[in-house]
């Protein structure tokens, strides 16, 4: 049935105000104590900087001259400084009052930053006006510019903590293969678009704003010819040490993956070179090991055979289309053969032939068991006749182990599948990645992978649907499994809390739909049980959140099996045959002689596709709807477990951390029924920083009639997108710009909430005795301890309110802040969903809804119009 002809089609949001946000008026903030100290002794302050800045400055010119005697390449001329500085300092006023180019913000108090003056004049030139009173104020809020001898301040925020361990001991012969990481943002920033006085002609305004668009692409040219330049140099520098910088898959010269402020190598390198590279030069950010890339896989199961009559018909022509980007497909598959799109498959790996798309995976096969999940979801037929309804592609990036190869760069590697599958007439946008690092992700800054995702997610409109990884049931430290947990007295599910146990890189990428696993049931068989005591508790594999900077993560978690425990000491864990009923029923590859169903693996891989089939079915049913906005309704659509809604907040924060916002469903995300309604923006909405856009829903009174007491659930999901900036800190340095929503409180009018809106308050003071009763919350004291709604760019909440008490209307503010970018046209792009639905009644609710919404809708532009 066409869209347009489906009966409860979700409703539009009406657009009631919009606006720019005016300042913030700011709280009296009590002064850092070491700053007020440096006010107060300014000549101390000054003298002890000053003799860090010159013995710095000394041991650098030393430095650089001891490797001009030795013959080695002379880098682009830059000093590396490490500077403790004011929490409320606004980093960029290095960049302007010390010409410094940024190179990371640290977390911990600290930023690098680069000088050109190898002298340091101008800082000297600044302490001097600083003592003697005369301006440079600022000052005070450097606590500390590092007087690092040993470099083992800087080697601590640039290295990771493994390479950082082994730092001393690594031989100059000895081989490695790192990730190095060159910041490239430059001394320059866009300055603000000028205002127009009144009293200019038209002529001058022009002018000024041609000089303004001028200065502003002359930036942009400036960021792309330092990349280059940059590039050029890390070659220049690396020389004389036989360095390899590792192939891509089409043995272009190399590959380098370029964002907005920085590009990321893999290269082959002796530790006597690495130590030059990273201790004199002064753009390196970050160097990291490899992300160890595997999918566990188990051991065989009996063989069984499966006779079964099957008919299994091609999808239409025009049916959506999954990229699976796994370890290849066994595309003869007798349940995948239909579905594949033969001639797209391709393999991206290292020197195999790019036709070579096979699963050669033992036992089962991966990639096939994922795009299986994805075609089937919870069941597979075992006979009668099968249409199909999805296309699948074949992205082969995993070798028959079921690991990347260490030469190639999963950040290059997923920008590559995606360049080649999103083109064409069909682009395709929804990627399924069951792929992740073997460790829990890193959280000071976003890694070179999960911010590839990120701006390919933002630039092309696609969705990655990416699994959180498992923790293995039995392995050794540091990256310990279930035994050692269970050994070391850390209970299920408890251990799940660990920081070793959280999500594995790229789960923590802010685009991608991150997606962990609950069990099915509990299972108790032959001296096995379940390490999960009832259905939808979470997997005892399943990583958890929180992800990078307390975000949201996993957003959504599905059924994917569970470990088994058995009664010695220290107990063992494992996926026993008996247990089958515990784990989900997949396809298997037939290549190695196993049947082409079984019930005997279990894992996040297989929960992240069937997420991905959910978004496939919204892309069947809204084919010109966005990625955000399928990403929008799986969140919407998912719900906690019937045993997480009566805990204690305490112990909800755990229920959010392991299962995010719940287990989605099919029917919830892609239809509304008599009890159950749907608003959304209608196409992809585009805001800047500081402006805010007003959503008002009207209510029809037969909904909120006195006397009626049922229960009203509200869920809000705004979903968004932004241009990421890899070395900042924190979600909203990070993006370039960053959003939130807020509602109305009960009684409060349109034209007031508006005006609260624009105001961006502190929402710290704010009164929350009206406000619908959000599980969340955006202020962390009224809801759940720790947990920041705002944080990532998938925002839920919900709530459930009496009919009775519902509001005449209610607002939803959706409101831009300024990020990284000054860039005044830079803006984030948004979808968002509203949706109301009676608990455990069936009331009619959709057509009062409906009728409201589109008589609103009517005045809006009645309005609209007579202002025009």
């Amino acid at each position: 049935m066409p869209p347009s002809e489906r009966p409860f089609d979700n409703l539009p949001l009406v657009l009631t105000g919009s606006g720019d946000s005016r300042p913030r008026i700011p709280r009296a903030i009590e002064p850092d104590p070491i700053t007020a100290a440096n006010r107060a002794n300014r000549v101390g302050h000054a003298s002890r900087l000053r003799a860090s800045t010159v013995a710095i400055a000394k041991r650098w010119q030393q430095s650089q001259q001891q490797r001009a005697v030795l013959g080695l390449p002379e880098p682009e001329e830059g000093i590396p400084l490490l500077l403790r500085i004011d929490t409320l300092f606004d980093v960029d006023t290095l960049r302007r009052q010390f010409s410094f180019e940024i190179i990371s913000e640290q977390d911990d108090g600290f930023v690098i930053v680069v000088s050109k003056d190898l002298d340091l004049r101008l800082v000297q030139k600044k302490l001097d006006e600083f003592e003697l009173a005369t301006g440079s104020g600022s000052i005070a809020q450097i606590h500390e510019l590092v007087n690092d001898e040993s470099h083992e301040e800087r080697l601590k925020r640039i290295l990771t903590e493994q390479l950082l361990s082994e730092w001393s001991s690594i031989q100059d012969d000895q081989e490695l293969i790192v990730d190095i990481s060159i910041a490239c943002v430059g001394e320059w920033q866009i300055r603000k678009r000028p205002k127009r006085d009144r009293r200019w002609k038209p002529e001058t305004w022009a002018r000024k704003e041609s000089d303004w668009n001028n200065e502003r692409m002359d930036a942009y040219e400036k960021w792309e010819a330092l990349k280059d330049s940059r590039l050029d140099d890390v070659e220049s520098m690396l020389s004389p040490y036989n360095v390899e910088i590792l192939k891509n898959w089409d043995n272009a010269d190399f590959k380098a993956v370029e964002l907005p402020d920085s590009f990321t190598l893999r290269i082959r390198i002796n530790g006597r070179g690495l130590r030059d590279f990273v201790l004199n030069y002064a753009w390196v950010w970050e160097v990291a090991e490899p992300d160890d890339i595997e999918t566990p896989q188990q051991t065989a199961r009996d063989l069984q055979s499966l006779a079964a009559a099957l008919t299994v018909n091609p999808p239409p022509d025009n049916a959506p289309i999954v990229c699976v980007i796994d370890s290849g497909i066994q595309e003869s598959h007798l349940y995948l053969e239909p579905a594949i799109r033969k001639g797209d498959s391709h393999c991206f790996i290292d020197g195999v032939s790019a036709t070579d798309v096979a699963d050669y995976v033992k036992p089962s096969g991966h990639g096939t068991r994922v795009a299986g999940a994805v075609l089937y979801g919870e069941t597979v037929p075992r006979s009668g006749v099968i249409d199909l309804t999805y296309w699948i592609q074949n992205a082969r990036v995993l070798n028959k182990h079921c690991r990347m190869p260490i030469s190639m760069l999963p950040a290059a590697v997923i920008r590559d599948v995606v360049t080649r599958f999103n083109r064409g007439k069909t682009p395709t946008r929804i990627f399924n990645h069951s792929i992740n690092s073997v460790l829990a992700c890193r959280t000071r800054h976003m890694s070179a992978w999960a911010t590839e995702i990120d701006q390919l997610c933002h630039d092309r409109d696609i969705l990655v649907v990416q699994s959180v990884g498992n923790i293995r049931y039995s392995h050794p430290s540091p990256n310990i499994g279930i035994e050692e947990h269970l050994a070391a007295g850390r209970t299920y599910p408890e251990y799940l809390s660990q920081p070793i146990a959280r999500i594995a890189n790229p789960a923590q990428s802010l685009q991608a739909l991150s997606v962990g696993s609950v069990a099915y049931e509990s299972v108790v068989a032959g001296g096995w049980q379940s390490l999960a005591s009832q259905a939808s508790e979470p997997s005892a594999f399943s990583r958890s959140g929180h992800g990078i900077w307390g975000t949201i993560k996993p957003e959504v978690v599905e059924y994917g099996g569970d470990y088994l425990v058995d009664g010695s000491t220290p107990p063992r864990v494992n996926f026993p045959t008996v247990g089958a009923s515990a784990y989900p029923v997949l396809l298997s590859s037939t290549m190695h002689g196993q049947p082409a169903v079984g019930q005997d693996e279990v894992g996040t891989s297989f929960t992240a596709p069937k997420v991905a089939r959910i978004a496939a079915e919204l892309a069947k049913l809204m084919p010109n709807a966005s990625c955000l906005l399928y990403r929008a309704l799986i969140v919407q659509s998912a719900k906690w477990p019937a045993w997480a809604d009566p805990l204690p907040k305490s112990g909800q924060v755990n229920v959010i951390r392991r299962l995010g916002y719940g287990i989605p469903n099919l029917s919830r995300a892609t239809q509304n029924s008599q009890s159950r309604a749907t608003l959304t923006t209608l196409a992809d909405q585009f805001i800047g920083a500081k402006q805010c856009h007003v959503y008002q829903i009207p209510i029809p009174p037969e909904l909120r009639r006195p006397g009626t007491d049922y229960d009203i659930r509200i869920d809000v999901t705004l979903s968004y997108s932004a241009t990421p900036r890899r070395t900042r800190r924190s979600s909203r340095g990070y993006l370039a710009v960053w959003m939130d929503w807020i509602s109305s409180k009960t009684g409060e009018s349109a034209d007031a909430f508006l005006h609260r809106a624009l105001d961006t308050e502190d929402d710290s003071d704010r009164d929350c005795s009206r406000e619908l009763p959000w599980v969340v919350h955006p202020m962390t004291q009224h809801g759940l301890t720790g947990v920041k709604r705002d944080a990532g760019t998938l925002q839920k909440d919900w709530a459930t309110v009496k009919s009775n008490a519902l509001p005449e209307n209610l607002s939803i503010a959706v409101r831009g802040h300024q990020g990284w970018s000054r860039d005044p046209d830079e803006t984030a792009t948004y979808a968002i969903a509203v949706t109301f639905e009676i608990v455990g009644q069936e009331i009619a609710i959709y057509e009062p809804l409906r009728t409201a919404v589109l008589d609103l809708q009517s005045v809006v532009e009645a309005e609209a119009e007579a202002e025009v």
